[in-house]
């Protein structure tokens, strides 16, 4: 609930700017109601821009509840979790520093690798801003 404004607003704005496009003036004169127009012509050329931001909110996610975990209002003491395992490590920082390093490398590459998979799906499904290369 915390992040649907930071989706909604671009969602909103894309659909406005689609919404003003002649293919859709195209469909309200052939005659369909604004239900299909919704879910023919909008959604489909909204898709992409909804599918980029999915990878993103999983990252704030998990994020958010290693945070949580760490400052111990999270996941509880009999389940694992990121955030707490580090907490658990801190206090080993100066003997064992792999106590609280490995589990943060893990949540950094992680939402690392989320980040990327969004890329690479962003790269995917908008062709237009792709650079050919002529040869």
């Amino acid at each position: 609930m915390i992040y649907v404004p930071y989706l909604g607003k671009p969602i909103r704005g894309e659909v406005l700017r689609v919404r003003e496009q002649d293919f859709v003036d195209a469909a309200k004169v052939q005659g369909m109601s604004p239900l299909r127009i919704m879910f023919s012509e909008v959604l489909p050329n909204v898709a992409s821009t909804i599918i980029v931001f999915i990878p993103m909110m999983l990252a704030y996610a998990i994020l958010l509840e290693a945070y949580l975990s760490f400052l111990g209002a999270g996941v509880q003491p009999p389940n694992a979790s990121w955030g707490s395992l580090i907490s658990d490590g801190i206090q080993y920082i100066q003997t064992v520093p792999s106590y609280a390093l490995i589990p943060g490398a893990m949540l950094v590459l992680t939402v690392l690798s989320i980040n990327v998979v969004g890329d690479g799906i962003r790269d995917a499904l908008d062709p237009r801003a792709q650079v050919r290369i002529k040869t």
